[in-house]
């Protein structure tokens, strides 16, 4: 279809300007506002939902029916050293036939994908059923607080339906379309403080030592087998990615030490329910703790259905196989919009450069990616 190949054509230039905003997360670097003239033009309702620093972006097509909702990102990750990337990360430059620049996979390419595959779609199709949105934020690389969490607690209040959500998260392998991810592991971080008494390590019955007090409670946080895993989800896993306490003097016993660690649990589990499973082992020891818990998400899973077997089609004919259907990684932004009710997947380009230096996506992975999520809105509003 000539259509596709000027898509092709487009996405590679559209991705290139959007490269070469800074778009350092929580700024959006006016992404958004070059993407809403677009799709304002192609007839698209387009509202920009600022919260704080953070830019979001809701533009749909359509009124009535089923909704599916392109989900992306504008914002990126600092580039770290300009001087070990082989060119700027944001000029972006082609080199055998692959486009190098931060955000090139994630998730520039992804946008710039969604909005081709969006102004063609509606071309092609300007009297479809249903309704075709695109839910952008410039929070998702940072705290997530004033990005999608936000748009959805308004959504959730003005009754906003989302059927099935698809975002353009990395999530190929080695190849485009060879892993279609189908839920993801929800996250629950925590800092704990315990406290102890400081005294001179030649005097222990005089002090307190928070260290001694507080390894056997997390030898058995760390220790224990949370569950089995869930379906295609790993067991819930809880690390430690940090211990702090003493004066920096060996003979001084420490007054209270510090703790970060985080839990990535399967849908066996509910935060609320960790925060207290964790709390009454730290009772159980005895312990002067004090706690401060952070949401990331709740974990989603996506079951068979209608939205499953269709991108597994589009995905087989794209890819050249049936796709690897995973729940496994980080987190992303549709653990926000699945609690709306929505069945939520992630395809995307292949994620081996992002957040590295010189990030890159293959520019013929590129120019398939808007045919490819047209193919998938045309199976699911139209069939």
């Amino acid at each position: 279809m000539a259509d596709l190949d000027a898509a092709g054509d487009e996405v590679v230039a559209l991705t290139r300007e959007l490269i070469a905003r800074p778009s350092v997360t929580p700024d959006d670097a006016g992404c958004q506002a070059l993407i809403a003239r677009r799709l304002s033009a192609a007839g698209f309702r387009c509202e920009a939902l600022r919260y704080g620093d953070v830019d979001n972006l809701w533009a749909v097509h359509g009124t009535d029916g089923p909704t599916l909702v392109l989900l992306g990102h504008t914002d990126v990750v600092p580039p770290g050293p300009r001087d070990a990337w082989s060119s700027d990360p944001f000029a972006p430059e082609i080199r055998d036939g692959v486009l190098y620049g931060r955000g090139a996979a994630d998730m520039k390419g992804s946008v710039a994908a969604f909005v081709l595959a969006l102004e063609h779609f509606v071309a092609a199709h300007p009297d479809h059923p249903g309704r075709v949105a695109l839910l952008l934020t410039s929070d998702e690389e940072g705290d997530a607080i004033d990005g999608v969490r936000q748009v959805a607690d308004t959504f959730r209040k003005r009754g906003e339906r989302i059927d099935w959500c698809v975002t353009g998260e990395p999530s190929s392998k080695a190849a485009l379309g060879d892993l279609l991810r189908v839920g993801r592991r929800g996250t629950l971080s925590a800092t704990l403080d315990v406290i102890g008494v400081q005294g001179h390590v030649a005097y222990p019955d005089k002090a307190r030592n928070p260290i001694h007090l507080a390894m056997p409670a997390l030898s058995e946080l760390v220790a224990r087998r949370w569950d089995e895993g869930f379906e295609t989800f790993p067991p819930t896993s809880l690390q430690i990615s940090n211990i702090h306490a003493g004066t920096g003097a060996n003979n001084v016993i420490p007054g209270e030490l510090q703790a970060l660690f985080n839990l990535r649990f399967n849908p066996n589990w509910r935060a609320e329910q960790l925060e207290r499973e964790c709390e009454d082992v730290l009772r159980r020891h005895g312990l002067d703790y004090t706690i401060r818990w952070h949401r990331g998400g709740e974990p989603f899973y996506t079951p068979e259905g209608p939205l499953r077997a269709a991108a597994r089609s589009v995905l087989a004919r794209y890819g050249g196989g049936v796709p690897e259907e995973s729940t496994g990684g980080g987190t992303s932004d549709a653990r926000f919009i699945a609690p709306l009710g929505a069945q939520c997947i992630e395809i995307g380009p292949v994620n081996a450069s992002i957040h590295k230096v010189d990030e890159n996506v293959a520019i013929a992975d590129l120019q398939r990616l808007p045919g490819l999520y047209r193919e998938l809105i045309e199976r699911m509003l139209l069939a």
